[in-house]
């Protein structure tokens, strides 16, 4: 049986804030979540279920160990993925984990994040799909977005979901977290969505919906007469001061 776990509950209320209708960010099986269970594990959504729909049954236990190994194993047919994920089960049933499961397994094996959201908002995605989604989302706009999404995006040109995403996120995030010391908050990737990473859920719940902010601003912007992105310099200020810092871990806690 399933445990019922205070991880478990917040993953749940997070994944249902997230998939509220009018946030616009998921429709019908869009998007997934996962949060950390204990040091050997975490918890993923089902293939499948619709995150509005969350409860606790429509998660399931994944040991984190064999699916990081899967980052640096062989390729792997889609039938062999399926197998590989269903193995890494905590207990094997009807249900079997995402086919991000790998990705999410990787931003979770860093200290630094216990919660990932993985959405696809309408705002946000008007830019991944556009053919500067790149350049739009180069620059920094307004403090909150640095304070709450951090300095930098990984941006990951598409990439077939599954084991060859995770990869490519892989090589994006490793990057990220050599030249700063630590993750990244935001994952964007080309003609699919975003990712949210943070030690709490609603640091997830922030990001996600300061990324959606972020993305209006920017179409609104072009709509106006062009994108002014702030200074390397602004950014860096804006990112070092003390007073943004004690805002942002206010953020990330509440």
């Amino acid at each position: 049986m399933k445990q019922h776990t205070p991880i478990l509950d917040e993953l749940v209320a997070m994944s249902l804030r997230l998939a509220a209708p009018e946030r616009e960010y998921v429709i019908l099986g869009e998007g997934n979540t996962s949060a950390q269970a204990d040091e050997a594990s975490f918890w993923v959504k089902a293939s499948g279920a619709k995150m509005v729909e969350s409860s606790r049954y429509n998660f399931v236990q994944v040991y984190s160990e064999p699916v990081l190994e899967m980052l640096e194993g062989p390729d792997l047919s889609d039938e062999q993925i399926k197998e590989a994920l269903g193995a890494a089960c905590v207990e094997r049933g009807p249900q079997r984990p995402s086919t991000e499961t790998v990705f999410h397994a990787l931003l979770l094996s860093y200290p630094q994040v216990r919660f990932v959201g993985h959405t696809h908002p309408i705002s946000v995605n008007s830019i991944l799909c556009s053919e500067k989604w790149r350049e739009l989302f180069s620059g920094r706009l307004f403090p909150d977005e640095i304070v709450v999404c951090g300095r930098e995006y990984v941006l990951v040109p598409y990439t077939d979901p599954g084991l060859a995403l995770a990869r490519a996120v892989q090589g994006g995030v490793s990057d990220y977290a050599e030249r700063y010391g630590e993750p990244p908050r935001v994952v964007l990737i080309q003609n699919h969505g975003l990712i949210a990473a943070g030690k709490t859920a609603a640091m997830v719940e922030n990001i996600t919906a300061m990324m959606d902010k972020t993305a209006r601003i920017l179409l609104g912007a072009g709509a106006a007469g062009g994108v002014h992105a702030l200074s390397e310099a602004d950014v860096d200020r804006i990112h070092t001061r003390p007073d943004e810092k004690y805002r942002q871990k206010g953020f990330d806690e509440a």
